[in-house]
């Protein structure tokens, strides 16, 4: 009795220290938050490291990129040359004009259209949503010939305000080129909502306008935040549009301005470049953190709705 004891003691394998110590339930737990939160140091570092080098520009002394993290001696000269030797107000007022109507009007465009395919019933309704979403599908570059073209004939025949050299030019393609993707969007956003809506409505004798006014508007208005806010900082932020469509320093946006800075070989200024986009930044910043809880809350009501 006593040998079949001792043999079934010597077969039983013998548990490492790790493995022990990784059967434990909240050693495992312990292991995967520690791993989670050095893969978010790793990514905030690396997302962190250009704005803190961005800053450190803006209060170097010298013209070129700051090699350093805390400049040897900083200084606020670059924050005067940008405020007062240039037209900073105006890029700003130039850009957030542009910013604020092109997303309060490509808004407004998709959310009727996307409310008319949703609800109504004609002829060509699927071929216009396949065609618009097929549109997306080509870059936007090799739209540009074909938009110079278009505000170019549109400005010196018809509509001077809206062609080259102009705000209202560059409004018209910035509402027309944020339709597409939108347009799908909101219009998942209507098909959510119950059409029984629509018809209590019109059994009450209310019209097509008082029925999206009055009732669908207000379910969709989440979403129709966050397209506001996202069309704005993707105008806000744009480059190579106004650098093609626009010529005249005083219609200039904030990027335009910002480039006078770097685009000459032999008269760089990274430190005056620097010190205008973190003032630059200052406004979308502040929209974001004002609005944030706008933004998750539309696009997970849209997730859940749809």
């Amino acid at each position: 009795m006593s040998d079949i004891t001792s043999t079934s003691t010597r077969s039983t394998p013998e548990l490492s220290r790790w493995q022990i110590f990784w059967q434990s339930k909240k050693n495992q737990r312990r292991i995967v938050t520690a791993v989670k939160l050095l893969v978010a140091a790793v990514v905030l570092f690396y997302s962190l490291l250009p704005v803190l080098y961005t800053i450190s520009s803006a209060f170097s002394p010298v013209q070129g990129v700051s090699r350093q993290l805390i400049p040897a001696n900083p200084t606020l000269n670059n924050f005067r040359n940008i405020l007062y030797e240039q037209p900073f107000g105006l890029w700003m007022w130039n850009t957030t004009k542009i910013a604020l109507i092109s997303a309060l009007m490509s808004a407004m465009i998709t959310t009727l259209t996307a409310y008319a395919f949703s609800r109504f019933r004609f002829a060509g309704r699927g071929q216009l949503l396949l065609g618009i979403l097929l549109i997306q599908v080509f870059p936007a570059l090799m739209a540009m010939i074909a938009l110079y073209s278009l505000l170019d004939q549109l400005g010196s025949c018809c509509i001077p305000a809206l062609g080259l050299n102009t705000h209202g030019g560059l409004i018209l393609i910035y509402m027309g080129g944020a339709m597409g993707l939108n347009v799908w969007l909101m219009k998942g956003f209507f098909d959510s909502i119950p059409r029984d809506i629509d018809e209590s409505a019109m059994v009450d004798g209310a019209t097509h306008w008082q029925t999206f006014w009055y009732l669908i508007f207000p379910l969709v208005r989440p979403i129709v935040i966050v397209i506001v806010i996202l069309t704005f900082f993707g105008v806000y932020g744009d480059w190579i549009l106004p650098n093609i469509m626009i010529r005249k320093s005083e219609l200039f946006t904030l990027m335009l301005g910002l480039q006078t800075f770097i685009g000459n070989n032999y008269g760089q200024n990274w430190s005056v470049f620097a010190a205008g986009a973190v003032l630059g930044s200052i406004l979308p910043v502040t929209v974001y953190i004002l609005l944030q809880d706008k933004i998750v809350g539309g696009l997970t009501t849209g997730a859940v709705k749809g």
